[in-house]
């Protein structure tokens, strides 16, 4: 008996209202899905089981059934074993869960995160059990729910908790439809290698085997590869890989500007196809002290307080010759800030590397209301680009929501096709392409704000827009002034080293 996509998100709706009230919802996240992924592969290996009987009957023997489960589950910890057990519930998940990833080393070693399953202070056992009683409704085996029916519930939950959390969902989540905008400009192709250095919940690898399925092309032969510095996150980020029927991943936990875990036999950079990413905007504490050695560090060491562009040059780094190109999200400030960004920035405008510039809407992001920005850099522009960079103002592009704005289906087509061909079709609003050469840019100091080269559609971007062209200019014009007041104090003989000069 198969279950409708509504029934099941209904169902997954229901286990996650388990937890509220005791649960913070901003941890729904750390608990909900573990259950899930639990209850899955349980209900998938009892109906391998059947299969397996089915077939050999009295002729089945252990080494027989073992060839028809996916993952090895030992006695004592399949979901109905557990689930009925009465005292210290809590702790008797947490061994099953301990049980099932050694006897799966391989392949779901810390999958079920770190949560403290048997601190009854952070998840009762009134909640544990409702949460138990709601997955107990449905059953999560192949002949109920099919590969694509579960990965589209984990993406509603992964949606729905996002809108619980607030601004601290942009730490796992990026909106899907950015996402879906990333993927079409990219455009993977079977066999290539897609990389995320700050993959989250893994959204944007699912969307890269999603755009690959739905082209009617073999999936199967992409693979994909991920870091994520939160371990529940990158545990979730597995989970979802798993539940979207993909084999060949790897997904990494660690800080990818700090410690990159994919690296060559020699200790380069190891390199991709498609390197996408959603990077933490701004990150503060990221590791200066670490990279003026560092080989990444190409165009230069970013601000100690600001991480833009650290991530900007891993991912350069990170793509292959010839066939490597770079999706990241990035906020406005990239375009026109100072000091050793503007330098960053002017080396890989020199480089012939930014292939194109996006606008997006304000309010898409759970962590900012602020505008947001998709830099495209290849390794081998098209001809028709070398030398120049593609400006395209998606800003006015969307559907105002109740706390995040969206874009919808016809918004994502539009901006795709605007990069593909460097045209806006007839008829079509709200949107602008400029391919701009380079001695346009270098005449502009290497600003690249948006405004400097086309309109921008949206009124509310538009006037941001104006700002920060006209503070990029005054700053301009400040830093000139005060190269001219310096050079003329340090001909007086005045010993400079005692002024103090304010931060860029």
């Amino acid at each position: 008996m198969t279950i409708t996509q509504q029934e099941l998100e209904a169902r997954l709706l229901q286990a996650a209202n388990a937890l509220r009230g005791p649960v913070d919802p901003a941890d729904f996240k750390t608990y909900v899905f573990p259950m899930l992924f639990w209850k899955w592969i349980s209900d998938t290996w009892q109906y391998e089981r059947a299969e397996a009987v089915a077939e050999y009957a009295d002729e089945i023997t252990d080494e027989i059934e073992a060839d028809y489960h996916r993952f090895d589950l030992p006695a004592g910890t399949h979901w109905g074993e557990v689930t009925r057990k009465t005292s210290n519930l809590g702790a008797e998940i947490g061994k099953a869960f301990q049980r099932i990833e050694q006897a799966n080393a391989r392949s779901l070693a810390g999958i079920f995160g770190d949560a403290a399953w048997g601190n009854k202070e952070r998840i009762p056992e009134s909640a544990l059990t409702g949460l138990i009683a709601a997955f107990n409704e449905v059953t999560l085996d192949p002949s109920t729910v099919s590969h694509d029916l579960l990965g589209q519930g984990y993406e509603y939950l992964l949606k729905d908790f996002a809108d619980e959390s607030g601004k601290r969902a942009g730490e796992f989540f990026t909106p899907r439809e950015v996402v879906s905008l990333i993927v079409g400009i990219l455009h993977p192709d079977p066999g290539e290698a897609v990389y995320d250095p700050t993959c989250g919940s893994g959204g944007m690898l699912v969307a890269t085997i999603n755009q690959v399925r739905g082209a009617g092309k073999d999936h199967r032969t992409l693979r994909v590869y991920g870091q994520e510095v939160n371990l529940t996150t990158a545990s979730i980020a597995r989970m979802n890989l798993f539940l979207h029927e993909i084999e060949d991943f790897d997904i990494k936990r660690g800080d990818t500007l700090r410690a990159p875990a994919f690296k060559q036999n020699s200790g380069a950079i190891r390199q991709f196809d498609v390197v996408i990413a959603n990077p933490p905007f701004s990150l503060k504490n990221w590791g200066a002290d670490r990279w003026p050695a560092d080989p990444r560090a190409f165009c230069g060491v970013p601000p100690r307080n600001n991480g833009d562009y650290a991530f900007v040059q891993h991912m350069i780094s990170s793509m292959k010759p010839v066939t490597g190109r770079v999706g990241v999200v990035m906020p406005h400030g990239v375009l026109f800030r100072g000091g050793e960004e503007a330098r960053i920035r002017q080396c890989l405008l020199e480089r012939d590397l930014l292939d194109a510039v996006i606008g997006l809407p304000s309010k898409l992001f759970y962590s900012t209301d602020i505008p947001a920005c998709i830099l495209v850099f290849r390794d081998q522009k098209q001809a028709d680009r070398k030398n120049h960079v593609l400006f395209v103002d998606g800003s006015a592009r969307y559907v105002k929501g109740k706390n995040q704005n969206r874009m919808l289906a016809d918004d994502i087509r539009l901006l795709t096709q605007a990069y593909v061909t460097g045209t806006v079709p007839a008829g079509e609003a709200g949107a602008c392409v400029r391919l701009v050469p380079f001695d346009e840019i270098k005449a502009n100091g290497f600003d690249l704000n948006i405004g400097r080269y086309i309109d921008v559609a949206d009124r509310e971007s538009a006037d941001l827009g104006t700002a920060l062209v006209a503070y990029a200019d005054a700053r301009q014009k400040r830093l000139g002034a005060e190269r001219v007041m310096f050079e003329r104090l340090e001909a007086m003989g005045i010993d400079l080293s005692v002024i103090e000069v304010p931060g860029e």
